[in-house]
């Protein structure tokens, strides 16, 4: 009997990000990343280390919203990104991987946060985490759109048009 195996989240991103024109070694690498960007993944490396695992499943509950927020998502990128179209397999699964990623950190954090104190510490793990997320899309804005100030180093977009 074959067993059918299929690509996880990680090769799903590689995926997604080489149809942005991104080669796999400059991804796997990490080449060129924004220091703002660097510093909020380093921020929730930390988050989820340095606190309770009730913490770093709580920080999850963000994926309780994403799955309208991902529709919408690709919807967008499909309209004005046609070129991404093949990477799109990450958010595909995400359409259901998240709501049940999703259900499976309300119900530990339910069982497992039961005194004041850890349902605080539920709530940090969710601000904290949306001031990782705002932090993020503040740098790529910033870097990309407006003002478009691109540290050193950094990946640059090609003024080309796709194929």
């Amino acid at each position: 009997m074959a067993i059918k195996t299929t690509e996880g989240g990680i090769e799903k991103w590689i995926h997604l990000a080489e149809a942005t024109g991104l080669g796999r070694e400059t991804i796997i690498e990490c080449s060129g990343i924004l220091p703002g960007v660097r510093y909020a993944v380093d921020a929730y490396i930390a988050l989820i280390r340095d606190h309770s695992l009730v913490v770093a499943v709580a920080s999850s509950l963000t994926e309780l919203f994403s799955r309208d927020l991902i529709s919408l998502r690709m919807d967008r990128l499909r309209r004005h990104y046609p070129f991404l179209i093949p990477g799109l397999d990450y958010f595909e699964g995400r359409l259901t991987q998240a709501p049940n990623d999703a259900t499976f950190a309300l119900e530990c954090v339910a069982t497992h946060a039961t005194t004041r104190e850890q349902r605080e510490q539920v709530i940090y793990a969710l601000e904290r985490k949306c001031d990782i997320l705002w932090a993020q899309l503040d740098a790529i804005y910033c870097a990309y759109v407006q003002p478009r100030n691109i540290p050193p180093g950094c990946f640059t977009p090609q003024e080309q048009s796709r194929p």
